[in-house]
């Protein structure tokens, strides 16, 4: 693991006017750093960047990002740091973006009144930054002198791979100015080993009995009718399959908790856009499990590079008794298994996840970090204090939660 202690500035104005400033006055600016909207990010860059990665991260791409940004419920509006390649000040050829990170101040991202910084949420649970692979430690310096320009005396980084080569890039930068990244919380949360054949993997993960019963759920429901495993990809197949999966998302508890994304518009028409864009670009797959006609489980799948991302899973509850959602991710795991261009594919999922968790059996760290922006800073034990009191909070919050639901 790389090396983490356990252990004035940005106004809200600041990020606000930024937001709001128009793209062209943003586009016309020379040369083109620092803190702007994240609509004024040239999408051919940030595409190009994409491709350029040190490390995926399917949740920053530009059509998914975007769509979030456009749309849904308290994540619009979003800023950025953005890294440019200092060859020449010369627009001709234009300089070129290596690194990337949408941000939004810590009052908006906690309600906390000190000056720094936050990663701004994707809805997936991944803000891994994107840096070039030829600059990640110039792109990572570049961001975080961006920061400090703006006034922010911290920068935290939300749900990223704490052992991933983007990290690793921020916390050498760090020890060459005499100081290191700032741990707020980590967990490990389940990955698949893409790599490996996937029915050594599923007899590996899963016992005898299990796998039988399994077979004995799925022959059931085949006698409703056909069970067959569907892969759409295309812009059309998506449009139709984005659908099917709100529809199923919609019909169960997460509809009786109002947090399906049907019930929100500005969710549905945040999916809908980043699931066409990214299939565009040959980013997204939309997998169905259908029962005959009838389809029984679906889910979004997004991918960068050679690492796929589950983002969400919908079920019908009427077929609940046949486990059609973990029916649905063993014939993703094969699908996913059977690629050769991934190496993994990250859950993206909440630790000790019930039923991913048994079936991937790789591992991920991820966790909260605070990045120093300035040396033997007085404001930075202020601002890791009251992050490591809100989490605090927030742990005893869920504590309560839990037992009252167990209730």
């Amino acid at each position: 693991m790389v090396g983490i202690a356990d252990s004035r500035g940005v106004s809200r104005t600041s990020l606000d006017d930024a937001a709001r400033k128009p793209a062209r006055a943003i586009a016309i600016s020379s040369p083109p750093f620092g803190i702007q909207p994240l609509t004024a990010i040239s999408r051919q860059a940030w595409q190009a960047l994409a491709e350029r990665a040190v490390e995926p991260n399917g949740y920053y791409l530009p059509a998914w990002e975007l769509a979030v940004n456009a749309s849904a419920p308290g994540r619009t509006k979003v800023s950025a740091l953005g890294a440019w390649h200092d060859d020449a000040t010369a627009q001709d050829p234009p300089a070129a973006l290596i690194g990337l990170l949408p941000v939004i101040s810590l009052w908006r991202a906690c309600k906390i009144p000190l000056p720094a910084l936050v990663s701004a949420s994707p809805y997936g649970t991944l803000c891994t930054p994107l840096l070039d692979r030829a600059f990640a430690e110039e792109a990572a310096a570049s961001l975080m002198r961006e920061a400090r320009a703006a006034g922010a005396h911290a920068l935290i980084l939300r749900d990223v791979a704490l052992n991933g080569a983007a990290m690793k890039a921020f916390s050498h930068v760090l020890r060459q100015d005499g100081t290191t990244p700032l741990l707020l919380q980590s967990h490990l949360r389940a990955c698949l080993d893409a790599k490996r054949a996937a029915d050594d993997l599923l007899r590996d993960a899963l016992s005898a009995k299990k796998l039988k019963e399994l077979r004995r759920q799925r022959n059931r429901l085949a006698e409703i009718g056909a069970v067959r495993f569907e892969v759409a990809r295309g812009v059309a197949d998506i449009g139709r399959a984005i659908e099917i999966f709100l529809n199923l998302e919609a019909s169960g508890w997460k509809a009786r908790r109002g947090t399906a994304l049907k019930q929100s518009e500005g969710d549905a028409d945040f999916i809908r856009r980043a699931t066409q864009g990214l299939a565009e670009t040959g980013q997204c797959e939309i997998v169905t499990l259908h029962a005959g006609d009838t389809p029984v489980a679906a889910a979004i799948v997004l991918r960068h590079q050679d690492r796929a991302f589950y983002f969400k899973l919908g079920i019908d509850e009427r077929f609940a008794k046949f486990s059609p959602g973990v029916q649905l991710t063993l014939d993703l795991t094969r699908h996913l298994c059977a690629d050769t261009v991934l190496a993994t594919a990250d859950s993206t999922a909440s630790p000790h996840h019930p039923m991913i968790n048994p079936i991937w059996r790789g591992r991920l760290r991820i966790g909260d970090v605070i990045l120093p922006l300035r040396r033997n800073d007085p404001t930075l034990p202020v601002i890791h204090a009251a992050m490591k009191m809100r989490q605090s909070a927030r742990d005893g919050a869920r504590r309560i939660i839990h037992l009252f639901r167990g209730r």
